[in-house]
């Protein structure tokens, strides 16, 4: 069960929205499978999940800030949904600009639901395949994407591995799809 032993992955998240088993799932697996998870929030105060985007979820403690992280050292970027987190994320200046050192060094981004509008705030869509919750449909078209309605869809067409999900009942594809993208880094 440690076929990503040594597998190192961030998680970017703001503190308040963000899609309970969006953020907790990828994490749990990933970790569960030996990969180091990283959850850099926008400041050192819990992350207050939701579920649904009103009820409430799980609290969970950041690992640092994003300002405060270095992407470098990283195999993969998570971006969780949940709209409040993505749509306040796409406005954080050092969010956006860990989305460019992944994506302009060719590092996978895997971005389920409402993630993907971090990708389409900082440029990076354009000549990518990519899904996601419906109504980004329109930003990813503007920005030069190509969207679909897929459970996951996988492609390299922006010059970087992208991974991307609807919602949360297309977790286990999108696991599978970080998985199998990690194994071969």
């Amino acid at each position: 069960m440690s076929h990503l032993t040594g597998k190192q992955v961030l998680a970017i998240v703001t503190n308040y929205g963000v899609e309970q088993d969006e953020l907790l799932e990828p994490v749990r697996h990933l970790r569960d499978h030996g990969a180091v998870v990283t959850v850099a929030a926008v400041t050192g105060d819990d992350v207050r999940t939701l579920v649904g985007d009103e009820k409430p979820g799980e609290t969970v403690a950041p690992d640092t800030t994003i300002d405060e992280v270095d992407p470098a050292g990283f195999d993969l970027l998570l971006v969780p949904g949940g709209t409040i987190n993505a749509d306040t994320l796409r406005l954080q200046a050092p969010a956006v600009s860990v989305v460019e050192a992944f994506t302009s060094s060719g590092r996978p981004v895997a971005a389920i639901c409402h993630g993907p509008w971090a990708l389409v705030e900082a440029g990076k869509v354009s000549g990518a395949r990519l899904t996601s919750y419906p109504s980004l449909a329109t930003d990813v078209r503007n920005a030069g994407g190509t969207w679909v309605d897929e459970p996951v869809v996988r492609d390299t067409g922006a010059g970087y591995p992208l991974i991307t999900s609807r919602t949360p009942k297309d977790l286990p594809n999108f696991l599978d799809e970080i998985d199998a993208v990690l194994e071969t880094r």
